[in-house]
């Protein structure tokens, strides 16, 4: 992500913008009052803008730092004041973390300095095996911090700094997931992202391979009484981050999912509704999901029947969970609870 996309995409109100997983900023204006025997006397300011970007199936997030729009008006000492940015990691999970650093961070610099200067960098990389579970996946807050402190005799009304927000990053080293092995590198293997539910756009619009599936989808969203199995309260997930959907590579869960749409889809359709192999069953929520047709021989607590099930033709079907599959590693998606994604349908 370029400077120039971030300020743009932060607009004059946002506290952060995501252009992908991979690519993330933030921004804050800092205004300060400058006083003088305790009167006003003048202000300054200047904004800061941080781009997260990390390259693929890298674990090495850049955190790029951009200091600029410098301003005063009256009377202030701003060209010698000193300015601190930190990059600080003050939580990860699990805890007791260690990270490497790098890039050339200017630590405090004047006013002056930093304008001129403008930007520069800092690189944090987590190495392997600190993480949990099978796919070792470690969680941590990153915030840019700066601080200023007034030269003598001059001194500030209000704020003398402040932390920016920005999204968390991750690191996994997932076997079913893209740099597994770390090209023979175990220390490399997995990448960092940053925490984030992507959604997965599917298109309805004529000439897209994917058509009939996405318009199964949208039905089961927006007429949920029309679809297979029925329902009466049906209300399919994944459709809002607060109730997404959540990947599973449990081969069994996968086929267990499938089995049970099947099983709708002959109840509905009949034994024959494949037509002679030409067709499939296309379930939604995907077999691939903790949320799928056999999520509530799982968890008996989860409303049972809340998929829906429709044959399409075999090559529309196939497309789809070519689609799938693709989102699934271009965006590095997680098994387990911990990492939801959604579903939009365009067209």
């Amino acid at each position: 992500m370029t400077y120039d996309e971030c300020k743009k995409g932060l607009g004059s109100d946002k506290k952060f913008y995501v252009k992908s997983r991979f690519a993330v900023c933030d921004g804050a204006s800092f205004v300060q009052e400058w006083l003088q025997n305790g009167r006003p006397a003048g202000a300054s300011m200047f904004n800061v803008r941080v781009v997260g970007t990390i390259a693929r199936d890298s674990r090495t997030i850049d955190f790029q730092y951009y200091f600029t729009d410098f301003e005063t008006t009256g009377e202030t000492g701003a060209l010698s004041m000193p300015i601190t940015t930190k990059g600080t990691i003050p939580k990860t999970w699990p805890a007791g973390a260690h990270f490497t650093r790098g890039g050339n961070m200017p630590g405090t610099k004047t006013w002056a300095q930093l304008e001129a200067l403008r930007t520069f960098h800092q690189t944090v990389n987590a190495k392997t095996g600190q993480g949990s579970g099978r796919s070792d996946v470690l969680f941590a807050v990153y915030e840019p911090a700066v601080s200023f402190t007034p030269p003598a005799p001059w001194k500030l009304n209000g704020d003398t700094g402040g932390t920016l927000f920005m999204l968390a990053p991750r690191w996994d080293a997932a076997s079913y997931l893209p740099n597994s092995t770390g090209g023979g590198n175990p220390a490399k293997k997995g990448a960092a992202t940053f925490s984030y539910d992507t959604t997965l756009i599917l298109s309805a619009k004529p000439g897209a391979e994917e058509r009939a599936e996405a318009q199964h989808i949208k039905t089961a969203f927006t007429h949920p009484e029309d679809t297979k199995p029925y329902m009466s309260a049906k209300k399919v997930p994944g459709q809002t981050v607060k109730d997404p959907l959540h990947r599973t590579v449990s081969a069994k869960r996968n086929d267990d999912n499938r089995n049970a749409a099947k099983k709708q889809c002959r109840r509905y359709w009949g034994a024959g509704y494949s037509h002679g192999g030409t067709r499939d069953c296309d379930e939604y929520p995907f077999a691939s999901t903790y949320e799928g047709a056999a999520e509530h021989a799982y968890d008996p607590e989860v409303r049972k029947f809340n998929f829906s099930v429709k044959p399409i033709a075999k090559e529309d079907n196939q497309a789809g969970g070519l689609i799938l599959k693709g989102f699934y590693s271009k965006n590095r998606i997680l098994d387990g609870l911990d990492d939801g994604f959604t579903v939009k349908i365009i067209g």
